[in-house]
């Protein structure tokens, strides 16, 4: 459904495959991006095979709580490389920030770091 109208507003651009066939689909695959929730505490696991996919390929979840999901871990056991979601956790509260205090922090390793220590 929801696939189908941003398949309509972005015309080729956009392919709409059916879930059933997701494995299928990384082969040609150079990136990999979990934009939903799956795999965050409290919710189930991505389970998407990745038998298909280059060990090339760039896998990211923008899941955040925990940072390493088994979508991660299992992409990480093929040989991707992986990249988990806090740096977009973090890029998204940037501007919020800014708004609140004036000024907007620099997101680099540092923030990341002193996310991560608490």
């Amino acid at each position: 459904a929801r696939a189908d109208v941003l398949r309509s507003e972005f015309g080729a651009r956009v392919v709409v495959y059916d879930w059933v066939q997701a494995g299928n689909m990384l082969e040609d695959a150079v990136t990999v991006v979990n934009t939903s929730s799956l795999g965050m505490v409290g919710k189930p696991d991505l389970r998407l095979p990745l038998d298909a996919l280059s060990p090339d390929a760039v896998v990211n979840d923008l899941v955040y709580t925990p940072l390493r999901t088994a979508f991660l871990d299992a992409a990480a056991d093929i040989g991707c490389v992986t990249v988990d979601g806090l740096g977009m956790l973090l890029h998204q509260a940037a501007p919020g920030f800014e708004r609140w205090f004036g000024k907007r922090p620099e997101v680099d390793q540092k923030t990341r770091d002193a996310v991560l220590k608490g």
